[in-house]
């Protein structure tokens, strides 16, 4: 409701929050989303949800970018891995290309990023779920291939969520998702920045596929004077094949598939 003063309405402004996801060192497919972001208008708040420089690109140059931007961040499942993981056998090869090419002091900055935020009244920030950085939100495997979970278990693993939530802001998936929870949350994944695809072996081994090379990222605009909150999932071309070219320099052909078609490669 506007407040009113001198007998005249005054309309609250509308603020608008973008939202940044699963960069994974991917630099060049950040630049262009803040590239875009700045057309638009910018933001009053910008987040970052996590799983910032893991992969077998630029997570030095990644990591300076974000550093420089000074934004509230959480912690995700591969900042974690990359910050405390011992570099062995069992480390992920992008959570060890980004470990060696981060200093001590960078990685203890990774691990010191909280779980979860929340970033205003009523909205909170967290990178899988509210307690756990690797456990699917919205999501399950069938065949396979990620794909939207059944309310149900999406509710069930809302159970920790402050019941004053009322939007849940979550990546991890690379998938884009936006359900509104009868009774509880909107959930809203704005995708990944910086990578469109990946398999994760993990069993049951599956794979995730945004399904272009695009970079993806998410503006929130919260309703003031009685409207609605509005919900945008924005996709950004940018050279995708200078990141697929660094990807295959780096011995990761699979990656490279992936920034230049969204796609894994096929079996065989």
């Amino acid at each position: 409701m506007g407040k009113r003063k001198s007998g005249v309405t005054q309309e609250l402004p509308e603020r608008r929050i973008a939202v940044l996801a699963d960069i994974h060192g991917n630099v060049l497919a950040l630049d262009a989303v803040l590239d875009d972001l700045e057309r638009r208008g910018g933001a009053d708040l910008t987040v970052n949800l996590g799983d910032s420089v893991s992969g077998p690109l630029w997570p030095r140059e990644t990591f300076a970018r974000l550093e420089a931007l000074n934004l509230p961040t959480v912690r995700g499942n591969h900042d974690r891995r990359v910050a405390a993981d011992p570099a062995d056998d069992t480390m992920w090869p992008s959570d060890v290309y980004a470990q060696e090419r981060l200093t001590e002091t960078q990685r203890q900055m990774l691990f010191a990023q909280p779980l979860t935020l929340e970033i205003a009244p009523g909205i909170i920030a967290f990178h899988a779920r509210p307690d756990h950085d690797e456990k699917y939100l919205a999501d399950t495997i069938v065949n396979g291939q990620l794909v939207r979970a059944p309310l149900a278990a999406i509710r069930r693993r809302l159970k920790t969520l402050d019941p004053a939530c009322r939007i849940a802001l979550c990546g991890h998936s690379h998938r884009a998702e936006l359900i509104r929870v009868p009774d509880g949350p909107v959930i809203f994944n704005p995708g990944s920045i910086g990578c469109p695809a990946y398999e994760d072996s993990t069993p049951p081994a599956h794979v995730s596929e945004q399904g272009s090379p695009h970079a993806r990222y998410g503006i929130v605009t919260l309703g003031s004077n009685g409207q609605p909150d509005r919900f945008e999932a924005i996709a950004v071309d940018y050279d995708h094949e200078a990141a697929a070219r660094q990807a295959e320099q780096a011995g990761r052909p699979e990656w490279a598939h992936a920034l230049r078609t969204g796609f894994m490669p096929l079996p065989g």
